[in-house]
């Protein structure tokens, strides 16, 4: 087999078929990004592979690569510094001979070849030539930034937006569908207002008030106000909610003790662990109720552990590339989190993703107590992150189809902030496709290319499509 040739991956006959003959022709639902609503809607240009692949704003660039990038002992200009982006591309090519066994090799060659049919490999030496045909194709009307969205057959962009977002860019692109040919959705993000132990908290409750029209007193007031903003958001077409949970705890509070809590906080005075976690707590479980009641997705991405080099956080900020796994419990929370939530109705439709692929085995067995009435209402998220390599894709599968129905399960999203990233879509159904293959081959499914298709096809596009409702 050739290196990334059409049956890469696809070790078995029947791997080649539902691949080829279901996986590959599906479009796709990118139900979680951190793509950028601005640069769908105007529209430009890339100036070159560096600002495509690596970017020279932080803000928007891809911390996967510039692990790697520090590992291989790049210095910080030529990776998120002030280096010349043709400096930084020869960078990236000389880690990437070294990146054999990381998927980011499979991925950049992946992207190279989908995009710009590039075969050649990547190395140091061929840098130059890659550079100078990227760069010309990058500079046509077909590599404006929603036509690389279009190429991909991509039918919705769920992006990641603050709850105070005035959603203007999604209005603007609301009004291009029909010519666009995909939907870009906003999903709340109440990250800021469930940091309560942030610095930035007081003055946010502040923006929250402003935005919502709500003056904010006490704990239910914030609850009000993010209900407003959810009723907004959902106006504008968002049926999806997120939340980092770095740490998962659980603590109930009253009502009174949570106004104490709000107070104390509003004044910048430092909390105590458990009154962090009876905020949080008790925030949750009034999202849970609005979410439940709109028809809303709710997902959590829990056990980052964020910032970790304090001096480069201090230096170029977060989400730059250096944050890990915790390996904190999470079992005991999630359950007592969703018996209380049981026992009032007001589980909304939930997908879980750790970041911890020792987690994934509790949640799924505490998933399965609370399944009711909709087709998979609670959902084990795709490999994550540090996991989405095919290693942690298959063992998310595999453990998705043990403890559960794998063929209900939503598939793949990019987490990216990078416009080139589809092609990891292929690589996921690859590794499904993969996986199902050998399960045939070893006699635990049925030699049935109709029945493992439409297998492929639903986790492919079509429960994304029937579960979020987006469409409706």
């Amino acid at each position: 087999m050739m290196f990334l040739d059409q049956d890469y991956l696809l070790t078995t006959d029947m791997a080649k078929k539902l691949f080829h003959n279901h996986a590959e022709k599906m479009p796709i639902i990118d139900y979680h990004c951190h793509l950028n609503p601005a640069e769908i809607y105007e529209n430009q240009n890339f100036k070159d592979l560096t600002d495509a692949w690596l970017t020279d704003g932080h803000h928007y660039g891809d911390h996967y690569k510039w692990r790697l990038m520090r590992a291989m002992g790049v210095p910080e200009r030529l990776i998120t510094g002030d280096g010349e982006p043709y400096d930084k591309f020869l960078a990236w090519a000389d880690t990437i001979e070294h990146a054999v066994g990381n998927p980011l090799y499979e991925w950049t060659h992946l992207e190279l070849k989908r995009f710009f049919g590039i075969d050649t490999i990547l190395t140091v030496n061929s840098a130059p030539q890659i550079w100078a045909k990227a760069n010309q194709l990058l500079a046509t009307d077909a590599f404006k930034k929603r036509n690389l969205i279009k190429k991909f057959n991509v039918k919705a962009v769920c992006t990641t937006d603050d709850p105070i977002d005035d959603l203007h860019y999604h209005e603007l692109l609301k009004a291009q569908e029909a010519d666009n040919g995909f939907k870009v959705i906003p999903a709340f993000r109440p990250d800021k207002i469930l940091n309560i132990e942030q610095a930035t908290f007081a003055g946010y409750v502040d923006q929250l008030a402003t935005v919502s029209g709500v003056p904010i007193n006490d704990f239910a007031a914030i609850l009000t106000a993010l209900a407003q903003r959810i009723d907004y958001f959902h106006q504008h077409g968002s049926r999806l909610s997120d939340h980092a949970l770095d740490l998962v705890d659980y603590a109930e509070a009253s009502a009174t003790e949570l106004n104490q809590i709000v107070a104390k906080a509003r004044t910048g005075a430092m909390l105590m662990p458990l009154e962090i976690a009876q905020y949080k707590t008790a925030l949750i479980e009034g999202l849970m109720r609005i979410y439940h009641q709109k028809n809303w997705t709710m997902q959590f991405h829990m056990h980052a552990f964020r910032n970790l080099n304090t001096d480069m956080f201090n230096q170029i900020g977060a989400d730059t590339g250096f944050d890990a796994m915790t390996d904190q419990k999470v079992g005991s929370a999630i359950a007592s989190l969703f018996k209380k939530m049981a026992s009032e109705d007001a589980i909304p439709k939930t997908i879980m993703y750790s970041l911890n692929p020792n987690d994934w085995l509790p949640l799924l067995t505490i998933m399965g107590c609370y399944q009711k009435d909709v087709k998979q209402k609670i959902q084990l998220g795709g490999a994550w992150w540090f996991n989405d390599t095919r290693t942690g894709m298959r063992q998310q599968l595999t453990q998705f189809a043990e403890q559960s129905l794998l063929p209900n399960f939503v598939g793949m999203l990019t987490d990216s902030r990078s416009f080139l990233s589809y092609p990891r879509h292929e690589y996921f159904r690859r590794v499904l496709c993969e996986l199902l293959g050998e399960w045939v081959e070893r006699g635990q499914l049925p030699n049935d290319e109709a029945q493992l298709g439409k297998i492929v096809e639903d986790i492919s596009y079509n429960n994304a499509h029937d579960y979020f409702g987006f469409f409706d």
